[in-house]
Order: structure tokens, then C-alpha cells, then sequence
């Protein structure tokens, strides 16, 4: 009996202390595991938020910047249509050109000459040679052709009281010229609005001889031919050429900008605008921007601390030649790190010496990155780059949308500083987790010891399993009753989580067909078990589009072409549409009806269905061309108060009623083929930023004699 005894103890205490020692090293290892996961995790996704946040600071500063750019050009290109069209600049225009014409017919006295030569000598060739050093041309290259170049020089450069500085305030020279008498007239009243407008200077260029005929701040190139002068390759003669070949009184034309020699090579832009009489061009109206203006506004007053841009955060423009139209932050804080910075960088040598010599590196320091690349092409985005200084940053780009420029905009801080407090977090991870070990080791120690391990483990895992994680997978420690058990329990996790990812596709299946009837906020109100649903929206802008003759065209096609076709054109449509947030609402045959404003209201309807339009004619126009078709569009646009609603039961359908519908249908079936047909309410919200032609009153059934405009294309 005691042997027995003895032989049953001695089979029962291996298999008890196996099972403890077992459950010992699998606890130490869950226990592991679980720090180790929990602090990658926990690290991960502390990264991936402050990245994110970082990203969308960025991104929300650039696109602030950007807005203020484009805004700032925006204004600028109004005030020159403005002051083109007045009836002063179109006075002085013509008033400057006859007097120039007659000081031409003098002949130049030789002390003038000589005055003219010896100012060149000894003011402005000194500055000329500063800047271009051995590729100076000589004097003469600079010295005016003509007579009158030489008067008004010599009048209003040479012999002008005021300083350099300060030639503007000189309203009249006291020659007793036809010139001086207009120019002690005009010269106020333009030097004010020059002035009051924060134009650097500003220009009047006579469009037959290219001749600067009158400006404001009196510089070198002041009476000068762009045409035929020593600055006739100066972005101010490109702006001037183009704005002078045709009587368009909105045309504006805006030239990137470039080191300007007679403005002592600073970087310039120049905006310029056609002076119009009786359908005339007389003359070209250029106005010179300084780079100050922009770079305020990207830099913000270099307060970027105050921006929040922290200690090395910074935004930049870039233009199409990968140099930068605004101040970099190290050029000002910290300029011996900048130059270091920029030896072992992209900027090639020569550009770092005009960097020195020119006391800026706008125009000439080098940022070609992917991010800078990308924003040029057109392409907005985020991303850890390696930045123009070859370090790491997070950077967010995108294209500044300016009519006559290329350029990008680009807000970073580096990764450095970003990641500070990440790296903060993983040294306290580190300690943290192997507190955790040390607590597990001593845990796993005494739990091992325990019969009850494995049971504990099941019930673990059932709890976590209750609580909502369907993953709570139990170990398998054994092949007894207990670990049969964990493994039906596992088998059971799996068999459920099969079953939910089959039920959360169909679901997303059945998510993406209702999306695909009805607007989102609709289906969702719809799943929300709402009936019934009709709302009023007091004010949007409905669009119906047709294409003219299509009938009898499709009646001589296949009907598998007549769809492709079709298919072709109105998915574009629908890009388009999903682009501008513009609602599409049904297609009826060849017929085409969208809306903005609803489900969801936004203040500008008006302005992005015209867009939208605008859009279809030219998709329309491509259309027909790659399919070697003749296809027109004919578009109505009104604007006023509309019912929408769901309607049908075993087929949705969501629709708009209301005469404002009925309105834009007889706009589009009174229009035009490849016009845009709008009412009153349209032309009335738009007429400041498109341009309409009155087509006067058309009959509309039931609405009587409406007044209609078409859209100029």
C-alpha cells in the first residue's frame, strides 16, 4: 500500500509541478508580449495623431497663406481695371503720348546730353556694376534713344531737387514743356493712388513705340523704349507687350517676378492693364509689385513664432523655376548657420554670392524638393520630405492658383522639433515597460503555481470576448478537458468573426447602392427610419443641360455606341459635379439635371453651378471631338427656392419640384446650342464675376415674357 502510495505520489507531482512550470513561462511570455505591444502601440499611434495634427496645422496655415496670396493678387487685378477705365488714366494717357510726340521733335542740346551721360556715369552704372559684376554692358547700352528720353531724364532724374528716394514728390520740373504742365496735373492724383494702393510704382506705356511715356517713382527706365531699350527682356516689357494687343477692357496681365535692374535689381512683378478709348488700345497701364508685399503676407511679418510655427517652422513660395519668392526663416534669425546650411545644399555657388551681393534670397536660393515638385504640378498634399536644407520635415503643399504665374506654396517645420515630445514619450515607455516586466515576472511566479491558471485564462478571455473584443483568442496550455474546452472557445471566436466580416461587406455593399440613389445626409436620415422625407431649401441654383439635336443623331447610331457615348459624357459630368459639390439629381434621356445648395445649403450655388456649366460645354466640346461627332450642349441655370424629397417605395428616387425648376428647364430648352442661358437671380448674384450678355426677353410657358442672359465662354 505504501509503495503504492509512494508510486502514485511520484506520478502525480511531475505532472502538477510540468503544468505550473508551464504556465509560469506562457504568463512571462503573454506578460511580454502585452507591454511589448501596448508600448510600440501606444507609441504608434501617439506618433501617427501628432503627425496628424502637425499635418493639419500645416496644412490650415498654408491654406490661409494661399487664400491671402491669391486674395491680395485678386485685388490688385481689380484696382487696374479700375484705374484703367477712369477717365483720368484715359486723359493722361493721351495727353502724356502728345507731349512725349512733341519733345521728340526737338533737337537735344548738348548740355542736356552731357548731363544725361554724366549722371549715368557716376549714379546709376556704379549700382549696375554692383550687381552684375563682369557682365556689365557698357554705358551706352543704357543711355534713352530719342529726344524726348533725354528731356525727361534730364528734367526729372538729373535735375530733380528731391533724393533719390524722393524723386516722386517733383510735380512739376519748371521747363515750361507741354509735358510738365500735364504731368503737374496728373502726377498727384496718380502718386496718390499709387501710394494709397501700395504699388511700388506705376507706368504709362504708349502700345505703338513701347515708350514709358510717365511714371510715378521716376526710375531709369523712365522714358525708355520696351521695345527696342536696354530693358525691352524685362518682365515689365513681356506684361506691357501682351496687355497691348487687344481691346479687351478686362483683360489684366501679370508677369512672375524677376531681379529688376533699374529698381536696383530688387525683385519686381509687374500687373499690367490696356488703356481703352473708343475701343482703342491708347496706351498699356503696368503697375510694379514689390516681393515685400508678398513676402508679408507668407511670412507673416516674419512673426512665426506668433503663427505658431514654433522655433523652426516656416512657409515659402516657390515658383516654376524652383527658386523661392519669399524670405526663408534662417536668412533672418540666424544668418551663418544659413550660408553654412545653404553650401552643403542645393543652391549652386553663384546664387549664394547674389544671395550676399543682392542682401536677399528671393530669386536666388534653390528649393527643389519632391514636395516643391509636386505643389507646381498642381498636386496638394502632405508628408515627412527631406526639406532644402537636407533635413527631415513635415511639410505641407500645394499649388497657388494666380492667373499669369506658376507658383507653390509650401508650410514645413522640421521633424526634429515636431517629434520632440514623441521622444519624450518613448523613453518613459521604455522605463514604464520594464516596471511592467518586473511587476509580470513576479505575478507570473505566483500564478504559476496555481492549478487554476488555464481556467483563469478561459475566463479571461470570455470577459474580454463580452466586453467587445471579438478577437479574444484564450492559449491552448494542454490537451485535457480544459484545453479542448480553450479550443472550442477559439474555434467559436474565429466562426463569429467570419460571420461579421461577411455581414459588414454586405452592409458596405448595401451602404455603397443606397449612396449611389440618394445624397448622404438623405440615406442616412433614411436609415434613421424617417418616412416621408420633404424639405424646402429657400435658396439654390438648379441646372438642366441637353444636348442639342441628339434624337436624330442616336437615330443613326448603334445603340451600344448611343449608350457608351452617353455613359462617357455624363460620368464626366459627374466628376465634375463631385468637384464643386454639386448635387446630381436625375439623367432623362440625353437631358442632364443637377443642384447646389441642398442637401447640405452653401453660400456660393450660384457661382459654382456657373462653374459647373462652364465645365460641361467645354467636356462637351472634347467629347464630341475625340468621338469625331458634332455634339452641342445648351445649358439653363435659375436660382431661387425649391421643394426636394424622397419619393417612391420599392425604387427611390430623389427629385426637386417648384417653379424655380420649371424656370432653369425653359432656360435650357429656350437657350442657345453650346451656351449658357441663366435668369435674372443668377445674372444678378454673378454679373462681378462672370461675364453675361443680355439676350433680352424670351417667352417661358405659364411664366409669360423672362428676361435672360447668356454666359460669356
Amino acid at each position: 500500500m505504501a509503495a503504492d502510495s509512494d508510486a502514485s505520489a511520484g506520478t502525480a507531482r511531475p505532472v502538477r509541478w510540468g503544468l505550473s512550470a508551464k504556465l509560469f513561462v506562457v504568463l512571462i511570455l503573454l506578460g511580454s508580449v502585452a507591454v511589448l505591444i501596448t508600448g510600440i502601440l501606444g507609441y504608434v499611434r501617439a506618433r501617427d495623431a501628432l503627425e496628424q495634427t502637425i499635418f493639419n496645422q500645416l496644412t490650415a496655415a498654408r491654406q490661409t497663406k494661399t487664400h491671402q496670396v491669391e486674395t491680395y493678387f485678386r485685388t490688385v487685378r481689380a484696382d487696374m481695371r479700375l484705374l484703367a477705365t477712369s477717365k483720368m488714366v484715359v486723359d493722361a494717357m493721351r495727353g502724356f503720348r502728345e507731349a512725349v510726340d512733341e519733345l521728340d521733335r526737338r533737337e537735344v542740346p548738348p548740355d542736356v546730353r552731357q548731363r544725361v551721360l554724366g549722371w549715368y556715369d557716376a549714379q546709376y552704372m556704379p549700382m549696375v556694376r554692383g550687381l552684375l559684376g563682369d557682365e556689365t554692358p557698357p554705358v551706352e547700352d543704357f543711355l534713352p534713344r530719342g529726344s524726348a528720353p533725354y528731356f525727361l531724364q534730364d528734367w526729372y532724374i538729373v535735375g530733380n531737387p528731391h533724393p533719390t528716394e524722393r524723386r516722386k514728390l517733383l510735380d512739376n520740373a519748371g521747363d515750361g514743356s507741354d509735358y510738365s504742365k500735364l504731368h503737374a496735373i496728373y502726377h498727384p492724383l496718380i502718386r496718390t493712388a499709387a501710394s494709397t494702393l501700395n504699388f511700388y510704382d506705376m507706368y504709362m506705356v504708349d502700345p505703338k513705340t513701347g515708350r514709358i511715356i510717365y511714371s510715378v517713382s521716376k526710375e531709369p527706365d523712365f522714358g525708355t523704349s520696351l521695345q527696342a531699350g536696354p530693358y525691352r527682356r524685362s518682365n515689365l516689357a513681356a506684361a506691357a507687350a501682351r496687355c497691348a494687343e487687344a481691346p479687351n477692357p478686362t483683360a489684366t496681365c501679370l508677369e512672375d517676378f524677376s531681379d529688376y535692374l533699374p529698381s536696383d535689381g530688387k525683385p519686381s512683378a509687374f500687373m499690367a492693364a490696356p488703356v481703352i478709348d473708343h475701343g482703342v488700345v491708347i496706351g498699356v497701364l503696368v503697375v510694379q509689385l514689390s516681393i515685400d508685399e508678398v513676402d508679408t503676407i507668407v511670412t507673416g511679418g516674419r512673426r512665426w513664432r506668433h503663427e505658431g510655427f514654433g522655433a523652426t517652422g516656416e512657409a515659402y513660395l516657390v515658383g516654376p523655376d524652383f527658386l523661392i519668392r519669399s524670405g526663408p526663416r534662417m536668412f533672418f534669425e540666424n544668418r551663418d548657420v544659413y550660408f553654412a546650411e545653404l553650401k552643403g545644399g542645393q543652391t549652386p555657388q553663384k546664387n549664394i554670392e547674389g544671395i550676399r551681393r543682392h542682401d536677399t534670397p528671393v530669386l536666388q536660393q534653390v528649393v527643389d524638393t519632391n514636395a516643391s515638385r509636386a505643389a507646381i504640378g498642381g498636386v496638394e498634399g502632405t508628408g515627412e520630405i527631406l526639406g532644402y536644407r537636407g533635413i527631415p520635415t513635415l511639410a505641407s503643399w500645394g499649388p497657388v492658383r494666380v492667373s499669369g504665374v506658376k507658383w507653390a506654396l509650401i508650410a514645413k517645420i522640421d521633424a526634429s522639433e515636431a517629434f520632440a515630445p514623441i521622444h519624450k514619450l518613448e523613453r518613459e515607455l521604455i522605463i514604464v515597460g520594464v516596471i511592467a516586466l518586473a511587476v509580470v515576472l513576479i505575478a507570473g511566479a505566483w500564478l504559476s503555481r496555481s492549478l487554476l491558471g488555464p481556467l483563469r485564462d478561459l475566463t479571461a478571455g470570455v470577459r474580454r470576448f463580452a466586453a467587445g473584443d471579438h478577437d479574444a483568442h484564450v492559449p491552448v496550455r494542454s490537451r485535457d478537458e480544459i484545453g479542448q474546452l480553450c479550443l472550442a472557445f477559439n474555434g467559436m471566436i474565429d466562426e463569429l468573426h467570419d460571420k461579421n466580416l461577411v455581414i459588414e461587406n454586405k452592409n458596405r455593399e448595401n451602404e455603397e447602392l443606397l449612396l449611389n440613389v440618394l445624397p448622404a445626409p438623405i440615406a442616412n436620415r433614411l436609415r434613421g427610419g424617417e418616412q416621408g422625407i420633404a424639405d424646402g431649401f429657400a435658396e439654390v441654383t438648379v441646372a438642366f443641360a441637353d444636348i442639342v439635336g441628339f434624337t436624330a443623331m442616336s437615330s443613326e447610331m448603334p445603340p451600344a455606341e448611343v449608350v457608351t457615348l452617353l455613359n462617357g459624357l455624363f460620368t464626366r459630368f459627374d466628376e465634375a459635379a463631385h468637384d464643386l459639390g454639386i448635387e446630381k439629381i436625375k439623367t432623362v434621356g440625353d437631358a442632364y439635371m443637377a443642384v447646389c445648395g441642398l442637401p447640405l445649403p452653401v453660400a456660393n450655388h450660384a457661382e459654382r453651378m456657373v462653374r459647373m456649366a462652364i465645365r460641361m460645354v467645354h467636356i462637351t466640346r472634347e467629347h464630341a471631338l475625340e468621338h469625331q461627332i458634332s455634339m452641342k450642349l445648351r445649358v439653363g441655370i435659375n436660382s431661387g427656392p425649391v421643394v426636394a424629397g424622397v419619393i417612391g417605395k420599392s425604387k427611390y428616387i430623389y427629385d426637386l419640384w417648384g417653379d424655380t425648376v420649371n424656370l432653369a428647364s425653359r432656360m435650357e430648352s429656350g437657350g442657345l446650342p453650346d451656351s449658357v442661358q441663366v435668369t435674372r437671380p443668377v445674372y444678378e448674384k454673378l454679373q462681378g464675376l462672370f461675364a453675361f450678355e443680355p439676350r433680352g426677353s424670351i417667352e417661358v410657358k405659364g411664366k409669360g415674357s423672362v428676361e435672360a442672359w447668356l454666359l460669356r465662354l
